[in-house]
């Protein structure tokens, strides 16, 4: 017989009734019933229930053993009484009467129990990470990742594409975010970079011939950590393809998305046709970028039926042209309880507060904004929402590009308080036609709005004769229930146009040459249309396994201060080590 075992935990079946049998694990949870001792058994693969009488030459070894020891067993396996049998688990059928036992790894008293889904401290489940790693729920999901990316890449490979691993070493550029730096021992005083995504190299890959190209990339970003991002680093799907429009991107990667939401989805439905909608579109429904479309509502302009009406603050607001005012329709939501506590909420956030009307018994509107428009005009507005007695409506007004994102977070909270979000379910879409520049108030200048590597609509003419805050690029998004999971472009790959683009942004055609030197010179000799995308793999596989925050989907993350407490980084360095880069601290003792 093996030394440590001859199934694992997770393996035996009725089938196996009468046979002797060794298993290793953890001791999952300890129980005395009657003076039976039983332990469930745990390993990678399962539970088995496991049992000593005080006749057994085990027993007194098995008292001895605590939660999470980890321990060797002979044993015969034994049917289970009908009425004793646990459907939960796969060996509930049998159990195993324990004849020998070898501690193998006796634990210290746990700072967290593996058993139960208790709620800890964050700073101890990171700190003891390869113990909350053995709890159900977040082993489960990191079995679930490893399947999700091999998901992914048969489906990449099935689609033609090849699978390539470019540098973690390379030069800084401008990605949107802070790099990570390395110091060169052998260049003192220059710098490495770990890569913030491998936008150029995929890019070169293309001028060097190669057609189809992918990887499961690790990328690097010093940017302050949320929610649905980790600090430090993440994964992405990473693809480029050459001789391709938009529409071919979209057709070879939109089947890989949502097959890979299908394998993993459990019953839920998933979208099959991804609808597109322009970005323009996207912030006037929906307020946001990312909208959640398993939430019903979209928002809309009902400035005309306040121009020139008795609801003053509103009817002045209309007088600048700039100014509009968006309705947020509320089904179900028309009661002077909902409406208060909304008004609360938005005062909560920074705002003044959340005008709204109610539709009483009949149709007829209440509140202070019906009561000044009169009874017409709220019929109107409650007509163009398609809304009905027992519903509300709430408004936003003034100047669009300062309050969507309020009315955005708005559209969801009314979705979420009158449980309008159907959350069993995957709504996917691509989101087209981002704007090529937007304009930075702090600066005072054109700033790239997405991606500077982004062909715009209408090619070198729109850069030459268009106002840039009119151009927009060929570039798209997909969403997936409220998130950003995946974003991409058709790629500027023309050298004037490059050039232009970045001079409208402020840089020079020396700043190209200096940072995008490679990907430049490429340019020069016979570059092919080509165009791709990176889906981020940490927010794909949260969405599938139900979870809000990333680090219940990653092995070994940060906290929210960018620390690895487990492995304690970052950490000082010797003197030693900052001598052979040629490197001095000048830390700021106020900093």
């Amino acid at each position: 017989m093996h030394r440590y075992r001859s199934h694992t935990c997770g393996q035996l079946r009725s089938t196996d009734v009468g046979e002797t049998v060794r298993l290793s694990g953890w001791c999952h949870r300890i129980r005395d019933h009657g003076g039976i001792l039983f332990v469930d058994l745990r390993d990678h693969y399962g539970i088995t229930q496991c049992l000593a009488d005080p006749d057994s030459p085990a027993f007194k070894a098995l008292e001895q053993c605590r939660a999470e020891w980890v321990i060797r067993i002979d044993g015969k396996v034994k049917g289970r009484d009908e009425s004793l049998k646990n459907a939960k688990i796969p060996t509930g059928e049998v159990e195993v009467f324990i004849t020998e036992i070898e501690v193998l790894g006796p634990a210290a008293e746990l700072p967290l129990q593996v058993f139960g889904d208790q709620d800890y401290p964050e700073e101890t489940r990171l700190k003891y990470r390869f113990l909350d790693l053995r709890r159900e729920k977040l082993h489960k999901n990191i079995m679930t990742r490893g399947q999700v990316v091999d998901s992914i890449r048969r489906r990449m490979k099935d689609g033609g594409f090849f699978e390539f691993q470019t540098p973690i070493l390379t030069a800084s550029s401008p990605e949107g975010a802070r790099d990570f730096l390395v110091p060169s021992r052998i260049h003192p005083g220059k710098f490495y970079a770990l890569p913030q995504a491998p936008q150029q190299y995929k890019q070169l890959l293309m001028m060097s011939g190669f057609d189809r190209y992918f990887q499961i990339a690790p990328c690097f970003r010093d940017e302050d950590p949320r929610a649905d991002r980790l600090p430090g680093e993440f994964y992405q799907l990473d693809l480029e393809m050459s001789f391709v429009t938009q529409d071919d991107v979209f057709a070879a990667v939109e089947p890989v998305i949502r097959g890979v939401f299908e394998d993993f989805a459990e019953g839920k439905p998933v979208t099959q046709a991804f609808p597109r909608i322009p970005y323009a579109e996207s912030m006037r429904k929906y307020g946001s970028d990312k909208p959640d479309l398993r939430n019903p509502l979209v928002m809309q302009d009902v400035s005309e039926h306040f121009r020139g009406s008795g609801f003053k603050v509103f009817a002045r607001m209309l007088e600048d042209a700039k100014n509009e005012v968006w309705a947020i329709p509320a089904p179900g939501g028309g009661s002077r309880a909902f409406c208060d506590r909304m008004n609360s909420w938005a005062q909560s956030e920074g705002q003044p507060g959340l005008g709204y009307v109610m539709w009483r018994e009949g149709g007829e509107g209440a509140g202070p904004i019906a009561n000044n428009i009169g009874p017409e005009r709220t019929a109107a507005i409650r007509d163009a929402l398609a809304l009905k007695e027992g519903d509300a409506a709430f408004f936003v007004a003034g100047d669009p590009a300062k309050f969507v994102k309020f009315s955005g977070l708005a559209r969801t909270k009314v979705g979420e308080e009158l449980n309008l979000v159907d959350k069993d379910r995957f709504e996917l879409a691509w989101i087209v036609d981002f704007p090529m520049y937007e304009w930075n108030e702090e600066e005072k200048k054109v700033d790239f709005s997405h991606n500077p590597f982004s062909m715009p609509q209408g090619g070198l003419d729109a850069l030459e004769g268009q106002d840039p805050l009119t151009i927009k690029a060929f570039q798209y998004d997909i969403t997936c229930n409220g998130y950003e999971i995946a974003s991409g472009g058709i790629r500027n790959h023309r050298p004037k146009a490059m050039v232009k683009a970045f001079e409208i942004a402020g840089y020079g055609e020396e700043t190209v040459i200096e940072r995008f030197g490679g990907m430049y010179r490429a340019f020069q000799y016979g570059a092919p249309p080509h165009g791709g995308m990176a889906a981020g793999v940490d927010r794909i596989v949260m969405l599938i396994c139900g979870v809000t925050n990333l680090r219940e989907i990653s092995l070994f993350p940060m906290n929210q201060r960018a620390e690895d407490l487990l492995m304690g980084a970052p950490s000082e360095v010797t003197p030693r080590q900052l001598r052979e880069l040629s490197i001095r601290l000048a830390i700021d003792p106020k900093a």
